[in-house]
């Protein structure tokens, strides 16, 4: 679909500018266009989170993730007709470059307004949520996301006028916040927030997650290194959007969720999300005078810390108030792999929430760390107190084997259902694998 929509806006407006008016008017129209749509990237976040700030109160919940999208779509149209009206008027005297001169500049001018104007049009149904994850296109498959390797539109026209953006941004039009930092790549970004359909894409309290201000990001242990390195040999993280890459340097990463922000409304939940919506915004580590300008690229996390020395990899995380107890906020620990040569410097949530992550406050030596901020995803099952057996619940899939995966649907080991601590013991799991388990369970709720 989006192929043909680029392909036809293309020579609807090369057809338009080359039977209606002149070279130069149709070079300023390109001129406005491009002005439009830095004007639609500058404001309308701003512009949106009126709308998602009022989800809060109920009010306006109903379009507020189309907030973006609408606010986007009307401050281009705006702009953009405002300029045009302009450059009539100050092009109403022609100016005629002769008959071949005009006919093949009209058309090569239609050709390019033509290819900004599909770049915005795909870029501006990318954030509409509802849409199928086929439209406009498929950038990622939903069962096995690879940020690094997307799927582009025809002459990838909305990664054009995203970079053009990007590029100004970080030009002379930059207040030492470049969108190419804040937003880092910004297509897949929208793209991977809509993986999976049925999970909002925005937090209405804004932000809604927070950074300590020391201690917050610090080597993994040689444990956690292990594993990652078994999951990673063993497949199962195939399908994870925090798949390392061949050189990663692994990171513990401690995020606060704030109770404010763990709605019952689904459109502004920040209590259930998956691990393509929370991200890790990094920079060269030769890079860091200005820490939010420049250039960053996005790292999705491989799982959190179930215990200190154990990873549990899920799909989707779903936080209620009760993990709360009397605290405003919830700290989990992320792992990260972070690309060698690269320093954190933001982490973001969904769509609408980013905390800036001080460099004083990444650790180089994890024996420096803080004691782990674990959290256990539990089952519906878990949550009613398990199935008889005594003891713990345990997760599906019993307890892993070596450098297994904790995760809800289980890793490697031993097969058997939510058997608890004397279920685990008929699996062969020795006494410190169940006091392990269970301390994390303890340090999980």
């Amino acid at each position: 679909m989006a192929n043909i929509a680029v392909l036809i806006i293309m020579l609807g407006c090369a057809a338009l500018l080359f039977l209606k008016g002149t070279v130069l008017r149709a070079f300023a129209t390109i001129i406005v266009a491009i002005c439009a749509l830095i004007a639609a990237f500058s404001f309308f976040e701003f512009l949106a989170n009126f709308i998602i700030s009022r989800a809060d109160k109920g009010s306006l919940v109903s379009i507020v993730n189309l907030a973006q999208p609408i606010c986007f779509t009307l401050v281009f149209i705006i702009v953009f007709a405002v300029l045009q009206t302009l450059a009539i008027y100050l092009t109403r005297e022609e100016v005629d470059l002769g008959l071949w001169p005009e006919r093949i500049g009209r058309a090569v001018c239609g050709l390019i307004l033509g290819f900004i104007v599909s770049g915005v049009f795909v870029t501006v149904l990318a954030m509409v949520p509802s849409l199928p994850m086929k439209l406009p296109y498929e950038r990622f498959e939903a069962a096995s996301p690879k940020p690094g390797d997307p799927k582009k539109v025809l002459f990838n026209a909305d990664g054009f006028v995203t970079n053009l953006f990007s590029t100004v941004s970080n030009g002379s039009l930059s207040n030492k916040r470049s969108f190419s930092v804040l937003h880092a790549n910004y297509l897949d970004q929208i793209f991977m927030n809509r993986l999976p359909e049925d999970t909002s894409i925005l937090t209405s309290s804004t932000p809604a997650i927070t950074i300590p201000s020391d201690k917050a990001v610090w080597p993994a242990s040689e444990a956690i290194k292990t594993q990652i390195n078994e999951l990673k040999t063993s497949g199962e993280l195939k399908n994870s959007p925090g798949k390392p890459s061949d050189s990663y340097t692994p990171m513990i990463v401690r995020i606060g969720f704030k109770r404010s922000a763990v709605k019952n409304e689904e459109k502004v939940n920040a209590g259930k999300f998956t691990a393509s919506q929370l991200r890790l915004i990094c920079k060269k580590s030769t890079e860091m005078q200005n820490p939010l300008s420049g250039t960053a690229v996005n790292v999705f996390p491989v799982g959190h810390l179930r215990s200190a020395n154990q990873i549990q990899v899920t799909k989707e995380i779903k936080l209620d108030n009760n993990i709360f107890n009397s605290q405003s906020t919830k700290d989990i620990d992320f792992v990260f792999c972070v690309p060698s040569g690269f320093t954190p410097v933001l982490v973001e949530f969904k769509l609408n929430s980013v905390a800036q992550i001080r460099q004083d406050a990444i650790l180089k030596d994890s024996s420096d760390a803080p004691t782990p901020a674990t959290f256990t995803q539990r089952t519906e099952s878990e949550s009613s107190g398990g199935t008889p057996g005594g003891g713990a619940p345990g997760n599906r899939g019993g307890m892993p084997g070596r450098g297994g995966n904790f995760g809800n649907r289980g890793g490697r080991g031993a097969p058997g259902g939510n058997r608890g601590m004397r279920g685990q013991q008929q699996n062969g799991a020795t006494p410190e694998d169940i006091a392990e388990e269970l301390t994390g369970n303890i340090q999980g709720i």
